[in-house]
């Protein structure tokens, strides 16, 4: 029996090659699927607006052309319209989101640990989640006008809500052995809460923090849209009233680009953090 797994072993090793040119299969398989589909699109996008004389629809190579000149162009970085306008919002949904990541982890970690405290405001909470969040920005432009805080603001409540729910939705779903485990051991209410709670709750945080960037984006954008000085979203509004329309595409990719770049940096980082949970799975398929 031993004999016939070691072979099967050694027929696996021989059929997959070296494991430096296993894994440099697989980088290239991970590269292919990450970028096989975006290089479809952009040369369909190319081909399909190629010679173009439609005024709204200009070839994505007009586009391509004014992208840089538009955005970096300038002495100084500081000159560039990207200083000025896109740096400005991603300060924005980095200070909106922090504030809706901090705020709603430890909400729902002491919502989520006291039923009582659940039950009483769980009508609430889910009054505030059926609002869709861009209705939020002529309310907040009433009462804080057209300011940073007004912005921040405003991608903070949106964000809120998912990170907050979610928390709360997983705290409830930790395994009370689990609690009774460091109250054995008498762990402190930190200790239980850096050991156990989070690390438990933490795959349905993620996920909820995952929902709160796609909606911190487009509050950024949205709130820019309507009162603003500078910001990605004004600027957009601007080459459209401008009836600048290539310089407004690119706007409208340059939104895209800094979507992909924070999901990477979310997944990054959150790969690091639940890295206990893809392990455990694995090991749970295997098993199977």
């Amino acid at each position: 029996m031993t004999s016939t797994m070691t072979l099967r072993a050694v027929t696996r090793r021989n059929r997959s090659g070296s494991p430096s040119r296993s894994r440099a299969r697989s980088v290239l398989r991970r590269l292919f699927m990450i970028f096989a589909l975006p290089a479809i699109l952009v040369g369909l996008w190319w081909l399909g607006s190629a010679g173009s004389t439609n005024y709204l629809n200009p070839p994505l190579s007009t586009i391509v052309g004014q992208f840089w000149a538009t955005w970096f162009g300038g002495e100084t970085f500081t000159d560039t319209r990207f200083y000025r306008d896109v740096v400005p919002s991603f300060l924005r949904i980095l200070a909106g989101y922090g504030i809706a990541l901090a705020l709603g982890i430890a909400l729902g970690v002491l919502i989520g640990s006291y039923r009582s405290l659940r039950a009483f405001l769980e009508p609430v909470l889910e009054f505030f989640r059926a609002i869709p969040p861009p209705v939020l920005v002529p309310i907040f432009i009433l009462f804080m006008g057209i300011g940073n805080e007004m912005k921040i603001a405003v991608i903070a409540i949106g964000c809120l809500w998912p990170i907050l729910l979610n928390t709360v939705e997983g705290v409830r779903a930790l395994d009370p052995v689990q609690q009774d485990i460091a109250r054995s051991y008498r762990f402190t209410q930190l200790g239980r809460i850096l050991k156990i709670t989070l690390p438990g709750a933490s795959p349905q945080i993620v996920t909820g923090a995952r929902q709160a960037l796609s909606i911190g984006i487009i509050l950024m954008v949205i709130s820019e849209m309507f009162a603003a000085m500078d910001g990605l979203g004004f600027s957009i509004v601007q080459f459209q009233r401008s009836f600048a329309i290539p310089q407004m595409w690119g706007g409208v990719i340059l939104l895209g680009l800094m979507g992909v770049l924070f999901a990477l940096i979310f997944r990054l980082i959150t790969g690091r953090i639940l890295k206990w949970y893809f392990g455990y799975l694995q090991s749970q398929r295997g098993g199977s």
